[in-house]
């Protein structure tokens, strides 16, 4: 985590740099006399965390958050007890009173890194989310000059045909389409459908039994290819299909 001290006295920079340097995901990116520097930092540089002083000249540690639109993570460190219900109330993760202890400052950190841990892993998991898409459940192909909807759980078995391919559907006539094999097993998803010969892909879901290598759908038998046979078995197995 990238922070900053914010402090007017050079004292308690030095022992919190101290500190800082104690712990290996804590990485100081600069110390401030004041919020008018600080502001400026905050402006070039990516701070996750402010050690933050509240009596300070010209601009207080309290006003200086409040004026903030976007709040880094912030721990407020001052020598005045007083003030403390005010800083919970702007939502600082502790606050610690000088002198500060290492013990009390190391229980700080691991409370402010649990939280900038737990938002991080939401943020992922949400980013994963948003990019995984939706399985199709169709394919368009081009047949009798135009582009047809084919839906894949229509598809009984897929023949191949020099330049083309005849896709054989459960109702309605077969789709006759410009297009190739190796083309085709590649488009459609390898949990439904398995290429079992050179001239042949098949729907997993549409095979009624297999007998000495050769597969049934319908009135339909199917050879099974010596190139083929390996994946084809192993294909079924994966979707638990009962031989």
């Amino acid at each position: 985590m990238n922070c900053i001290i914010v402090d007017d006295e050079p004292l308690a920079h030095e022992v919190l740099e101290e500190y800082i340097k104690k712990v290996p995901y804590l990485n100081l990116v600069g110390k401030c006399s004041g919020a008018f520097q600080a502001f400026d930092m905050l402006r070039t540089e990516k701070i996750d965390l402010i050690f933050l002083d509240i009596h300070m000249p010209n601009v207080s540690g309290i006003d200086f958050i409040n004026s903030l639109e976007f709040k880094p993570y912030f721990i407020f460190t001052t020598a005045y007890s007083e003030h403390a219900m005010e800083g919970f109330n702007l939502n600082a993760v502790d606050y610690l009173l000088k002198p500060i202890p290492f013990e009390r400052f190391l229980k700080a950190i691991n409370k402010v890194y649990d939280i900038y841990s737990l938002k991080n892993q939401k943020v992922e998991v949400k980013t994963e989310v948003q990019e995984v898409k939706q399985p199709e459940n169709f394919i368009l192909v081009k047949s009798d000059y135009q582009t047809q909807r084919v839906d894949l759980h229509e598809i009984t078995y897929i023949e191949g045909l020099k330049d083309y391919v005849k896709i054989y559907l459960g109702a309605g006539k077969p789709v006759t389409t410009l297009n190739s094999l190796k083309n085709m097993s590649e488009k459609l998803p390898s949990h439904m459908f398995v290429r079992v010969h050179k001239s042949y892909i098949v729907s997993i879901n549409k095979i009624n039994s297999i007998v000495r290598n050769r597969i049934i759908i319908g009135d339909k038998w199917i050879p099974i290819g010596d190139n083929f046979k390996e994946a084809f078995y192993e294909s079924i197995r994966k979707n638990n299909f009962n031989l």
